[in-house]
Order: C-alpha cells, then structure tokens, then sequence
C-alpha cells in the first residue's frame, strides 16, 4: 500500500515535539525509540532544546540535513498543522499524530483534521491518527517502537491493529506474560487517513504477517469492508483475521415498526460483516490471543517445511493423563462445532496393545495419571494415523512421575508428517515448563486449560470450513424494477409511508415472490361477497396503517370456511381494533386464500448507516421472543444464502426433522436474492417484513402470506 513501508519500515524518524522532560509524551516515545535500538536514523525537533537525551535536536523538520521517511507528531492541533505542511514540503513519506484535540472533541478539532487530510491527500502522503499511540515493529531489522508505550514485544507472526491506544498498553503487557510476539502493532486513533481496511490489505502482503488481530469500536465502511477482506480471508493466499469488538450491547436500530427492526441492533450488524468477510470473532481479549496462538504456529508437513495445517474435518481424539481434564475438553469440543472421532477396530486395538488395562481406550484416551512419554507416543501414534480422526488434542497433567519435556518430544515425533493438526494443552506453569517450551519451538500451540486448546481447534475448524465452503450457481434475475418503483413513487407523492398489504404484495411480485391472492373490503357485505367468490377457506386481516402488528389488536381470523364466518369475522376484527387501539383509522379488512401448508419463515430487512441488512428466521409471532434469526449486509447471492439459512438453531425443522416434510430450502435461498436485490434497487424502503413465508415441501416453492413494508420519506 502506497505509503505505508515509510510508516512501519522507515529508515529515517522525526519526533516533532520531543522532549526531555521525564513523563511527557514527547519524551517517552522518543526514549523508547532509543532504547528500543532503532535500526535507522533518528531525529529530535524541538526549537527550545539543544539536545534530547544527547541527541542533536533541530528547531523544525525543514532544519533537518537529510531526508525523512516518517515524522511522529507530538503537538498540539494548530502546531500539528503547521509541522504537516512543513514535512510536505520536507518530503516525509508518512506522518503519525499522537497527539489528541482533533475530531473526537468536534469544533475547531474537526476542522484542523479535516485541513491536515486535505493537505496529505493532496501531497499523496499517508497519515496515522491523530489521537492515537503510536506504531511499533519489533522486527529486529526495524526494532520501531515509535509509542507511548514502554514495552517493545518480542518479534513475532501477527499483526494487531487497533482503534483504543489505552487497550495497547494493556495488550502489550498480556501478550508479554503470554510469550507472543507481534510483526507490527498500530493504534489507528481518530482514522482520519489510514483506517483499518488500509491495514489488513498492508498485512495480508506483509511476509513477516501470519494473522491479523483487529480490535474494533465502529466501522465507517459496509460493503466495501466485506468484499475486501473477503478477498483477505478466502483469496490465493489467504489470511486468518481475528476481531474483538466494543460495544455489543448498544442498540444502533432506531426504529422498531417492523420484527427486523426491532431485531437489528448494532452488534447484529457487525455480527453480518464479520460472518460475510471470513472474520472469526472473539468475545474477550483472552480469548482473541487463544485464537490468534493456534493460527500463528507452523507445524512440520509432510514435505518437512513449517506451514499452517488445519483440519480436514471436524473429528477430533483426545489423549489425557487425567479423567477430568478429557471430560472439560469433551464438553467444550462438543460445544465448539466439534465432534469426538469414533476409532476403527485397529486403533482400538493398537491403543490396548500399548496400554494398561485400566486405561480408557475409547475417546477421549486416558493413557493415567503415571504415563510415560513413551505411553504417550504410542496412544497418539495410533489415534493419529486413524482415518477417522482429523485432529487431535493432548492434555497432560504434572505428576510426580510425569516427564513433560519427553511427553512434548515424543509429540513432535508422531506429529511430524501427519499432516493433521495436534494443540497441545500442558496444565500448570513451572512443572510444564520445559515442555511448553520445546513445542512452542517446532511450531505446536500449547494452552494452560483443557477448554482454551478445544475452543481454539473449533476456529481452525471453522475457518477450514470458511475456506472450502460451496460455491453455487447463481439465480437469473428477472425482476420488474419500474413497477415496483411505480407502487413506491404514488405512496411518497401522497405523503404515505405504510404501504398497504395489497400494494405490497404487488412490489414482492415485481421481484419473483409467490403470493396468495387477495382483495380488500370496506364493508360486511363486501369481505363476505369477496370471500364466497374466492372460495373458502380464507384469511382475513385488518388493514390499518396504524396498526402494524396485527396479531396483537387480535385483527387476524384463519381458516374461514362460510358467508357466516366470514360475516362474523369482519365484525369481530373491527370490534378488536376499537377495543385495542381507538386511535387507529380501520380502513377494512383484507381478505386472502389460505396457503398451502409449510414452515412459516421470516425474511426482513432494516436499512442501517451500512446498507441493508437482511434478517432470516423462523416466523410468525416469537420471532422476537427466541431470536433465532440471521443477519448479512446487503447485496447477498445465493452462497451467502445457503449460509444463512444453515445458521439458525430451528434449521433442523426445514431437514424433514421427526417426519416434517423435507422444506423447499432453493426457494427460500431465491427469496433471499430477491429481496436483497429489491431493497437494493429501492431505497425508499426502510423496513420490511415477509412474515410469514410458508415455505412448502421440496420443490414445492413458498408463498408469501403477509407483508409489511415502511418506506423512508
């Protein structure tokens, strides 16, 4: 990326703004360069000093002899202005702002960042921050720690981008005590220039990058943000990107007239992007380091280079020296996407030739508490070459007799040339110590506790799963976009916003969707007449614009099956709507055919600051009550589709579950199309439901029994 090699690999830093007063930030980052032992040429800016700890300073960039790859910023907001324009005209290739005043306080803030982008635009020059902690690479071709921060890492394989400085510092200090080492570490800040797309494209080419760490507190892009790291996490040379972000309990949906919008908060919408682009999440800083350990090791392959193995599968065996610790790895196996390999009668016996009798020979293996290293290596020996078996998981206890350096190198022995992936889970500090270490060297992760190392082989399984998931063939569009756009055009002319069921069902035609016919009546005489025509059974719905849901004004009647029923009906559905919402003007009352039976679903769709999102689920009325609904940004396709539906918890009720009829799952991946590609074309609709959608038998299609949708004036 254009620009970023000056910020992460310069070869000449400027601290604007250094000092040589203990405790100021100026001071601290230029020391911490120092003692950090900088590969390159540093240079001290200050008009008031001589020297900052006995290095030469230099009243102002354009003072300083030689050229200038990066400047680090220390200054307040008009004084960083007046040093950007300087280092423009210098020639800098790339500038940091740590300093704060800018965008986060508004104001004059907002108007001098807004300036300092305009001005590196416009010099085609990159800009980090401001607001921010700075940039660290610890590589030692580099050794940069141009931060606050007084902790340079060790040297490592993963990248961590970040828009919090103070969660840096603390980041530093964990990944310390964990032994983890970075390639680069950035605080992005404010993002008035480099954003955090900017990074993951710079270090899915950077060699020295295995796997990318992101922490995040909001995003500005959508669309683009998916389709890019999309490409980062599934492309030629894919890279594994691990996300934690803030803030999952702010609801970011203002309106809530429809079942998706009352459903589509803000962490629904990240929840979307990260699902869409590859992203796996993490729900703690713990557990993003969990993640990012078992992606950053290389095991030996079978051709004997160092790579990344992940799972073909999902079936994992369990080796332990102690009954507890195998069952906290089972449960959590289970719990984490994973299942336990059932052995082939070879292994079985292979296992009972090599162990005692007391040991359990069935997964999860419990080679007992007085295992040897040689105990070990036969039991993994024979799990691993099991067909049945796409991983494997070894725990080991201290005991007085254990040998976990001989445990460890025995592991390194059979693992060599499996071609599967073995995570290693050494409980203890001390006595483990030297174990932990020897594996750690030859590329295998090691985990304090058993749940950790089995919650971290789900990830991999899940991104082998991410990597090899189907491609379908795409749906042919054929859609009436200009009458849809016709319906949508009277409504705003008229000053409406609440499209009515008959209208809206003509826009879900427009767009491929099957409906139940329908006609509307003012009066008694009228619903009856419409009803006898149709020919009974049918439904019957109050149609008001002020009524939205009509379940709960009691303002539905199914099966209606004679002129007295549907004569009673009307009354009684004009009756309820009094009762419960006297405020609301009835305009009558809806009539329909009956559906065809099937699984009632919902589709939906909340316009949010990223685009559409689209929400699939069970339907009818606990949709808000179990939430067991899925999110993705629009566009969609088919693949995203197929994703979607598979990801709900009641998907078993559309696979033929305890005699149901087998659902026509196509159709609804169709529906999902076309409503992505409706809302798409008309952003005049803000919210809509589809609910229900009675998705009938395999090949049967589905029939869309009611609708709503709101658009935006």
């Amino acid at each position: 990326m254009r620009g970023l090699d000056a910020i992460f690999s310069p070869e000449s830093v400027a601290i604007v703004g250094a000092s040589n007063t203990p405790g100021k930030v100026g001071h601290d980052i230029f020391a911490n360069i120092l003692s950090g032992h900088y590969q390159g040429t540093l240079y001290p800016v200050n008009p008031k000093a001589r020297s900052i700890l006995s290095v030469k300073a230099y009243p102002s960039i354009t003072e300083i002899p030689d050229s200038i790859d990066l400047a680090i910023i220390i200054l307040p907001p008009m004084a960083s202005l007046a040093a950007i324009e300087e280092g423009i005209r210098k020639g800098i290739k790339g500038f940091v702002i740590v300093s704060a005043g800018f965008r986060e306080v508004g104001g004059e803030g907002l108007e001098i960042e807004n300036r300092i982008v305009a001005l590196c635009k416009e010099a085609e020059v990159r800009l980090v921050g401001p607001n921010c902690l700075g940039v660290i690479n610890p590589l030692p071709t580099v050794s940069l720690n141009a931060s606050f921060s007084p902790r340079m890492p060790a040297p490592g394989n993963i990248s961590f981008i970040s828009q919090s400085g103070a969660l840096c510092t603390a980041v530093l200090d964990f990944a310390a005590d964990r032994d983890i080492g970075f390639s680069k570490f950035i605080s992005i800040g404010n993002k008035a220039d480099v954003d955090e797309l900017d990074l993951l494209k710079f270090f899915h080419e950077d060699p020295d990058t295995s796997v990318i760490m992101l922490y995040i507190e909001e995003l500005r892009k959508g669309a683009e943000f998916v389709a890019a790291v999309k490409e980062i996490t599934s492309g030629a040379r894919p890279t594994p990107v691990l996300a934690i972000k803030s803030g999952r309990t702010r609801e970011g949906a203002m309106a809530a007239a429809s079942h998706t919008g009352a459903l589509a908060g803000r962490d629904a919408v990240y929840d979307a992007i990260f699902k869409q682009a590859g992203i796996i999440r993490a729900d703690s800083v713990d557990e993003l380091f969990d993640y990012a350990n078992v992606f950053s090791y290389k095991q030996e392959s079978k051709l004997g280079k160092r790579t990344r193995i992940l799972p073909r599968g999902n079936r994992v065996a369990i080796v332990t020296n102690a009954g507890g610790p195998g069952i906290l790895a089972t449960d959590m196996t289970v719990s984490s996407d994973l299942v336990l390999a059932k052995f082939g009668k070879e292994t079985v016996a292979d296992l009972a030739s090599h162990l005692p009798s007391t040991a359990n020979i069935h997964n999860p293996v419990d080679v007992i508490g007085d295992a040897s290293s040689e105990r070990y290596e036969n039991a993994l020996k024979a799990v691993i070459k099991d067909e049945g078996v796409d991983g494997a998981l070894v725990i080991l206890t201290p005991q007085s007799m254990t040998d976990a350096l001989g445990t460890a190198q025995a592991i390194v022995r059979v693992a060599r040339g499996a071609g599967k992936p073995i995570i290693c889970c050494f409980m203890g500090i001390f006595d483990v110590s030297a174990g932990v270490k020897y594996l750690q060297e030859n590329g295998y992760p090691v985990y304090k506790f058993p749940e950790n190392a089995a919650k971290a082989f789900g990830v991999i399984y899940r991104y082998t799963h991410w990597l090899e998931r189907l491609h379908l063939p795409q749906f042919t569009l054929t859609h009436d976009k200009e009458k849809a756009a016709g319906v949508i055009a009277r409504y705003l002319a008229q000053g409406k916003t609440h499209l009515d069921g008959l209208d809206s069902m003509d826009i879900l035609k427009s767009y491929g969707f099957n409906v139940l016919f329908a006609q509307f009546a003012k009066t008694e005489d009228e619903a009856v007449e419409i009803a006898e025509k149709m020919a009974f059974p049918v439904v019957m719905k109050i149609v008001s614009e002020q009524i939205l849901h009509k379940t709960e004004v009691c303002g539905v009647n199914v099966g209606i099956r004679s002129k007295e029923e549907a004569r009673e009906s009307f009354r009684g559905i004009m009756e309820n709507a009094k009762k419960f919402r006297p405020d609301a003007i009835v305009e009558g009352v809806m009539i329909q055919k009956m559906a065809m039976p099937g699984e009632e679903i919902i589709l939906g769709m909340n316009r949010t600051s990223f685009g559409p999102l689209l929400m699939f689920g069970l339907g009818g009325i606990f949709v808000e009550v179990f939430k067991d609904v899925a999110f993705r940004l629009g566009p969609i396709l088919r693949n995203e589709t197929h994703r979607m539906i598979r990801e709900i918890k009641g998907y078993k009720l559309l696979t033929g579950f305890r005699g149901r009829p087998i659902a026509d799952i196509e159709a609804i991946e169709r529906a999902l199309v076309g409503l992505s590609d409706m809302v798409a074309n008309h952003p005049e609709i803000r919210e809509m439901d589809i609910n229900p959608l009675m998705v009938h038998a395999e090949g049967e299609g589905a029939t869309v029994a009611d609708c709503r949708i709101i658009l935006e004036r």
